[in-house]
């Protein structure tokens, strides 16, 4: 009588079992990681390039008449435009430590898209930087800020600041996974062995180049 042969002792099926969980495994990093890196980048040149541009404009009344102002976010507010900083410095520093330094790196990331955001949508609706760009340009003469209107710059930067916010949650959840910046290290930080090169011994340049090393060539 013929016995059923059970599934797990069916020969090559742990090995395919395990060549399929890594080539899942590898793929799960490389798709976190260049994701991570896609966002923390696009996330910090976005809000840079908003602190640049207008978020607020209106009217600077002055005996005489009016005239028109502008600030930037640059006058608004400066946190974003540092917090996008920190966030690219911290984006860099993910891949050059490890374990727990890593994942204090990865929280700094995803607080600096987090208050990024914050500062952002605080400064879309701020009028103090119109009134001390009118100060300014008449000289403490106005009378007040008529016209006044806000731009989608403020909240261009908060997406920025999402993105990072996002690559900071990426390197959170999978970062322990990524490798480290320098490939000449294991991850217990001991360096590999360098292979020493094959001496041919028909080539006398090879056999001196050896002796040099303190290499015996005919061993």
């Amino acid at each position: 009588m013929t016995s059923a042969v059970p599934p797990h002792s069916v020969p090559g099926t742990d090995a395919a079992l395990g060549v399929s969980a890594g080539a899942r495994s590898r793929s799960t990093v490389g798709r976190t990681l260049g994701a991570a890196l896609l966002l923390g980048a696009v996330g910090s040149a976005v809000v840079l390039l908003a602190s640049r541009q207008g978020w607020a404009s209106g009217k600077a009344i002055v005996p005489g008449g009016t005239f028109p102002l502008t600030v930037k976010g640059s006058d608004v507010t400066g946190v974003p435009a540092a917090l996008a900083i920190v966030g690219l410095a911290a984006l860099v520093a993910v891949f050059a430590v490890r374990r727990s330094g890593r994942l204090l790196v990865s929280a700094l990331l995803a607080l600096s898209g987090a208050g990024t955001i914050a500062a952002a949508l605080i400064g879309a609706a701020d009028r103090a930087g119109l009134d001390g760009k009118a100060e300014e340009v008449a000289g403490g003469g106005i009378a007040g800020i008529s016209d006044l209107s806000h731009t989608a710059w403020p909240y261009v930067a908060a997406l920025g600041g999402l993105l990072i916010l996002l690559a900071g949650l990426l390197a959170l959840r999978y970062g322990s996974g990524w490798p480290a910046m320098s490939g000449r290290y294991e991850r217990d930080g001991t360096p590999r062995p360098r292979k020493a090169p094959t001496v041919d011994p028909d080539r006398p340049e090879d056999i001196w180049k050896a002796l040099d090393r303190g290499e015996d060539p005919t061993g």
